[in-house]
């Protein structure tokens, strides 16, 4: 992951995500305290592994966005991910 995000020239977003399933914990009061948890978890290995920290941004966006159906265990377990986005402006190489 080092070699591609390395050689990749723009910027990447993390984005966390979580299930429709609300949260109420002392550590994440809410489902957006918890996907960006995840997002800055994901964020925090990348700059470990010397990615430029310029590069990175952390987003969370609870259960806002979900890929599947939270109807199910399945569709939840799909919901509860973390994306990078690469983002590089046109004309950069």
């Amino acid at each position: 992951m080092r070699e591609v995000l390395g050689a990749f020239e723009g910027d990447v977003s993390v984005e966390g995500h979580t299930d429709s399933i609300p949260i109420a914990t002392a550590r994440f009061p809410s489902n957006w305290e918890l996907s960006s948890a995840r997002a800055i978890a994901v964020l925090r290995y990348l700059a470990e592994l010397g990615i430029d920290i310029e590069r990175l941004r952390a987003v969370g966006y609870a259960e806002t966005r979900p890929l599947e159906s939270n109807d199910s265990a399945e569709g939840r377990a799909m919901n509860r991910r973390v994306e990078l986005l690469l983002k590089q402006e046109l004309g950069a190489r």
